[in-house]
């Protein structure tokens, strides 16, 4: 199976041919996305999908892929010409998770559409008070919390703040993600109540040299 004939490929040719602008219009993207997550048969397109990916690419997808603290980011799409990309979590057994990013109050750096393939996770909204001296949060405050269960839809904008902090064994989600919309984001620990700023590794290549520099 190639992802022109897939689920996936479907999606990808709507987001694609789709005569908008996927980043100021992500509601569209949230309903087109609902309906396709809905299909009965998409867990096992995306397992044939992986199944039968060939040597090459899927060295591509372990290549594009990470680890994080609660779960492995496993990105199937990504391509310069699409403002969009695919991915699948999996998500840790909870008792390797280790303090981070998707168990803090943060927001992402680009707006996504998930949906539950197997499993559940609690996920929580949240307000969040921003320091007008340096951009960092101050505070949060919890909007809501849902038990979120097998074949749930979402969708998240790059201003929203969430939270999961536990998940079954065995989670796993599909997203699709829009490009970049902010240079950076950011995170608060409920804990420490300490706010930090996230900025992607690829975005420093051109502050190396100067770091470098033979300083006095």
């Amino acid at each position: 199976m190639t992802i022109n004939g897939s689920a996936l490929g479907a999606l990808a040719e709507q987001l694609r041919s789709a005569d908008i602008d996927l980043q100021a219009n992500w509601s569209q993207v949230e309903r087109w996305f609902e309906t396709w997550a809905g299909q009965p048969d998409l867990r096992a397109d995306l397992r044939a999908h992986l199944l039968d990916l060939p040597t090459e690419q899927a060295k591509a997808v372990t290549r594009r892929s990470r680890e994080t603290t609660t779960h492995f980011a496993w990105c199937l799409r990504d391509r310069p010409d699409e403002p969009f990309t695919f991915w699948l979590h999996e998500y840790k057994e909870q008792r390797d998770w280790r303090a981070g990013y998707a168990d803090s109050v943060h927001n992402h750096r680009y707006h996504f559409c998930t949906t539950i393939l197997q499993g559940a996770y609690v996920h929580e909204r949240y307000e969040a008070a921003i320091k007008p001296d340096n951009g960092l949060i101050s505070s949060t405050e919890l909007l809501v919390a849902t038990e979120c269960q097998e074949g749930a839809a979402g969708s998240l904008l790059a201003s929203d703040f969430h939270r999961i902090p536990r998940a079954m064994n065995g989670t796993m989600t599909f997203l699709v993600k829009s490009s970049e919309v902010t240079p950076w984001s950011l995170s608060f620990d409920p804990l420490t109540q300490e706010s930090h700023r996230h900025v992607p590794v690829e975005s420093r290549l051109s502050h190396l040299a100067e770091r470098l520099r033979k300083q006095g």
